[in-house]
């Protein structure tokens, strides 16, 4: 039998299932797969200057395409930077293959360089357990066909997410017989969906049907399962109407006449108007977290005293883990919501049709855009986020990819910019990772490269990493960041402020506590991007024009907006508020009831204020 280097046989396996970019940087345990890499003619290495701009540009890259990404990395360091993006996909069910080189397997446990082995020998692949869905370590050449094919299937199978394959280096030299990689060959690379059970579809149905004031919830999980026709034929079918989550945005066209926008801190008040005083709620691949259902305070986005939850999730530890459910099942969302429509025909087959409720969406809808009106043709300087966020929606394309990062990028962006093309944003919701989007719109761009690809980022987001600059240069990347520079940490200083009248800590300052600007425009200029940091607001929308006719021709660009801090709107509520400033309805996270029974949602009227 013929063999083979390892490491030309793993080349090999990922070429034939399609990989084409393979995300990196190079260490002295990963120079066997780099040699391989270099021979091949299907996969492009994209280098970056650090593991963890390769982590989550492979992030952004599996958004994109609904495959799993490859990012390789070193031990210790490398694999200790690498972390933060494999987290942050692991939080938003992102597909990941890891490929980790490791010390020598015959060196476990002799402190070989820069080897981690504090509580068992060649136990550095722990460090990424607590963030991915297995970890493997290979001790045998003959498991490598195993472990990647189960690897790609776990990735890519049930909710998705992140796997680890740790190799010691002197694995990827070793050779092996090609024939012992022959199942490879036959094994699929999908694994088909199954929906939930026609029980559950027709008892969910029944309650839909019968409800008075019935709410669809929709998460990220209906992104992931490209479930946005049969959610809009649910909805439109019996007039329900859809709320959302950060990470669900775009499940729905924003202009959707039944959608009613985002729930929780950053949500909309009318939104919560009907989420909140909803007989049935169906929550649609969605965890119910934290910020996106107001710290679980009943009576402010939510409210189970008045609602009787059904849930519906590929994950079933995430139904009814944070309300009680009537109807819990599991399964794929996109056969599942053509389930219960048609157990709903079968019901109601004439449908319903409620043009007071979407008379009153509407009327919300525009009475909004009405109130942002003036502050988003405010032409003051340093900009207001919502002028930039008007100018940004006026010159790209609909079916562009926008990547977020937090902040007003993402926030607000959340409340206000409208999506109309399903799986065309992409935040970091989970996590909520500062330096996300830089990073992620590199991946973004290679996935989809007849697409605009943007970041609208921060200054301390595109901070945390300007590096990403080179991986645009180095590989041709035509991506653009929109840099809205307030020479702070926006969101935090707001809330700090909020609660203790002080921005300590927060604030871009000098040792002498004079402020300063750092100009990431000039920054980009010397790593090879094209820039513009505006002087005036009307200078922003011409600038960004250049930015996207350059990304056209195949160039990245950078523009920065030097801005205003306004706090977000806050309609919701945060925990975090009643620990800072102590509210004395609120004990431990729990709303105190009243006298006369009922709860009252406590008041963070100041946290509104701008700053």
């Amino acid at each position: 039998m013929a063999k083979k280097l390892v490491s030309d046989l793993i080349v090999d396996y990922l070429e034939r299932r399609g990989t084409t970019k393979l995300f990196g940087l190079c260490g002295h345990t990963v120079i066997g797969m780099l040699d391989a890499l270099s021979r091949s003619k299907k996969i492009e290495y994209i280098g970056t200057r650090h593991e963890a701009i390769a982590s989550t540009a492979a992030d952004g890259y599996a958004r994109v395409t609904g495959k799993a990404s490859v990012v390789m990395c070193h031990l210790g360091p490398g694999i200790t930077n690498v972390i933060t993006g494999v987290a942050n996909a692991q939080l938003d069910s992102i597909p990941m293959v890891v490929i980790a080189g490791d010390v020598p397997s015959y060196y476990f446990g002799r402190h070989a360089h820069q080897e981690i082995q504090l509580h068992e020998d060649g136990n550095q692949y722990e460090l990424l357990r607590p963030v991915v869905k297995r970890a493997w370590r290979v001790d045998d050449v003959e498991a490598f066909p195993y472990i990647l094919d189960r690897a790609f299937r776990l990735a890519e199978g049930g909710r998705p997410g992140p796997v680890l394959i740790d190799v010691p280096m002197d694995m990827f030299s070793r050779e092996m017989d090609e024939e012992l990689w022959a199942r490879t060959y036959k094994e699929s690379h999908e694994t088909e969906r199954a929906g939930i059970s026609q029980k559950a579809a027709a008892a969910i149905a029944k309650k839909l049907v019968e409800a008075k004031n019935p709410v669809l919830h929709a998460g990220g999980g209906i992104l992931l399962a490209k479930a946005s026709d049969e959610l809009a034929a649910l909805a439109e079918f019996l007039d329900i109407p859809v709320s959302r989550t950060l990470a669900g945005q775009g499940c729905l066209s924003d202009l959707h006449p039944l959608m009613i926008g985002q729930t929780g801190f950053w949500g909309l008040e009318f939104t919560h108007s009907l989420t909140k005083n909803a007989d049935v709620i169906l929550g649609l691949g969605t965890r119910f977290g934290e910020a996106d259902s107001s710290s679980w305070y009943p009576g402010v986005t939510f409210d189970p005293d008045k609602t009787t939850f059904l849930q519906i999730d590929i994950d079933p530890a995430e139904i009814g883990r944070n309300y009680p459910v009537e109807i819990g099942a599991q399964g794929d969302l996109k056969e599942a919501l053509r389930q219960i429509l048609d157990e709903v025909k079968k019901i109601c087959p004439a449908g319903k049709s409620n043009p007071e409720l979407r008379a009153r969406i509407a009327k919300a809808k525009a009475d909004f855009k009405k109130q942002n009106e003036a502050i988003s043709n405010d032409s003051r300087f340093p900009m207001t986020p919502q002028r930039i966020l008007k100018d940004v929606k006026a010159v790209i394309p609909e079916d562009s990819q926008i990547f977020t990062d937090v902040g007003w990028n993402k926030n607000g962006v959340a409340q206000e910019f409208d999506i109309t093309v399903p799986g065309s944003i992409h935040h970091s919701s989970g996590l909520a990772t500062m330096g996300f989007g830089p990073a992620a719109v590199l991946g973004g761009k290679l996935a989809a490269p007849d697409k605009i690809a943007i970041n609208l980022t921060g200054d301390g987001g595109f901070g945390i990493n300007v590096a990403v600059l080179a991986a645009a240069v180095e590989h041709g990347i035509a991506c653009t960041w929109v840099v809205m520079n307030n020479s702070q940490f926006g969101t935090i200083a707001g809330l700090e402020n909020a609660n203790y009248q002080t921005k300590f800590g927060t604030q871009f300052v000098k040792a002498d506590g004079e402020k300063y600007f750092i100009s990431y425009a000039a920054i980009a200029r010397d790593y090879g991007v094209e820039s513009i940091c505006v002087k005036s607001a009307d200078e922003f929308k011409p600038a960004l024009e250049k930015a996207i006719q350059a990304n056209r021709e195949g160039r990245p660009f950078l523009v920065e907006a030097p801005m205003e801090n306004i706090v977000v709107p806050t309609p919701g509520c945060w925990n975090i508020n009643d620990i800072y400033s102590p509210n004395e309805l609120v004990k431990e996270g729990k709303l105190v009831k009243k006298e006369n029974g009922h709860y009252v949602a406590p008041s963070h009227a100041k946290s509104h204020k701008e700053q």
